[in-house]
């Protein structure tokens, strides 16, 4: 016999770990998993307590979530535990965080908890409670296949968090399991309320938990002190504009506070961490068209070296919320390579370039990597001599995004 979740046994023989954030979707899980008749238990991680951000609107991982979990376990009449994860949160997510910008990188941190924390250290919790599965509330499907457990994109692409997961190994997806894949988030909130959850009209969590005000510069200032060092805002044309205080204040394709006058709209195209460099350009410098890929991560059925030996076409998509778009992977003395067929602007090393099978129309989730460079823009003045020293420095207003 084979249950919903596709795994053998009776719903009360089968014990189903749900990661419970205190937000509807994961109450929700619980609850549908409760109803079917699961052995379910209810674990919350304590990840980071802002204290101030305590029931900020927008805010995720702070008190008030766990309390919100506690009593959805209760009304569900499930146990639950709270497991105190925050100095290997800080370790392993939080100062990556912080490393990445400092070398000039735009992180998603989101992806990193997912690969080290929560599908690593809690799904190893909950095999040693004696789980058959854990089940989390992304909006993914993952769905039994011919070569093993394979990732689609979710029913409501609105929601879908596709992109979030790409890094999920092959052995943690036969682990893993997404309850609301297939449905809207209407019905979600619907079936809240029918569970009577307390929760069902909770607000979706939008900012980085450990950044609740949105200014990441904080949290970066305080992990790293004194890491952020001033240098030179230069065009790409090898022309010095100006002068900035820490190249952490900015981000790829950053138009605005960039503190500089120029007769024309410009915008960041590199950040070189080694020379303390803001580069920027016109808009024209931004648009990328081959990235470069490290640590990559592959979900299809073949062999990744046999698959794209002869070049893999794909749909890809650099941000979570961007366009799919048609392009080939293929590995070049030993560096993975995307090459996007209409090019995409603000591309910065330490997103996330995720790939889709073209031929199912982009609905399954073959793989991904993490962006190392990108070609197809100007990004460097290494072939401009400098032309002009810089402005006086009271001509700069430095902005704090």
């Amino acid at each position: 016999m084979v249950n919903s979740l596709h795994l053998p046994g009776r719903p009360a023989e089968t014990r189903v770990v749900v990661a419970m954030s205190g937000g509807v979707d994961s109450s929700v899980v619980a609850g549908l998993l409760k109803s079917e008749g699961y052995d379910v238990v209810g674990i919350t991680l304590q990840l980071y307590d802002h204290g101030e951000a305590v029931a900020k609107k927008g805010a995720c991982c702070a008190g008030q979530d766990i309390k919100d979990a506690r009593r959805v376990a209760a009304a569900l009449d499930i146990p639950h535990y709270v497991l105190d994860y925050e100095s290997r949160f800080e370790q392993a997510v939080m100062g990556a965080f912080a490393d990445s910008y400092l070398s000039g990188e735009t992180p998603v941190p989101c992806v990193a908890c997912n690969q080290k924390i929560k599908f690593h250290d809690l799904l190893e919790t909950a095999e040693e409670l004696g789980a058959a599965a854990l089940a989390t509330g992304h909006y993914v499907k993952s769905l039994p296949g011919t070569g093993g457990w394979e990732l689609h994109r979710a029913a409501d692409k609105e929601r879908d968090q596709s992109y979030f997961l790409f890094n999920t190994t092959p052995e943690q997806l036969a682990f893993l399991r997404f309850p609301l894949g297939g449905m809207p988030k209407d019905e979600t909130r619907a079936l809240a309320r029918r569970f009577g959850l307390d929760v069902a009209d909770k607000s979706d969590s939008q900012d980085i938990c450990f950044v609740p005000t949105g200014r990441y510069t904080q949290v970066i200032e305080r992990l790293r002190p004194g890491a952020a060092e001033p240098g030179d805002i230069v065009h790409v044309d090898g022309r010095v504009l100006g002068r900035h205080g820490g190249i952490i204040n900015y981000t790829i394709g950053q138009r605005r506070g960039l503190g500089i006058a120029a007769a024309e709209p410009l915008y960041v195209v590199k950040l070189d961490a080694g020379r303390r460099e803001v580069v920027v350009g016109p808009r024209d410098a931004l648009r990328a068209r081959t990235v470069a890929l490290r640590d990559v991560n592959w979900l299809g059925d073949a062999p990744f070296e046999t698959a794209v030996a002869d070049g893999l076409e794909v749909l890809a998509r650099i941000r979570s919320t961007g366009p799919l778009q048609p392009a080939s992977v293929t590995v070049d003395n030993g560096t993975v390579l995307v090459n996007l067929a209409h090019g995409e602007e603000g591309v910065s090393p330490g997103q996330a370039c995720v790939f889709y099978a073209a031929e199912s129309g982009g609905e399954r989730l073959l793989g991904g990597g993490w962006i190392k460079s990108a070609e197809g823009a100007v990004t460097a003045k290494d072939a401009f001599p400098a032309q002009a020293a810089p402005p006086p420095a009271e001509a700069f207003v430095m902005e704090s995004r």
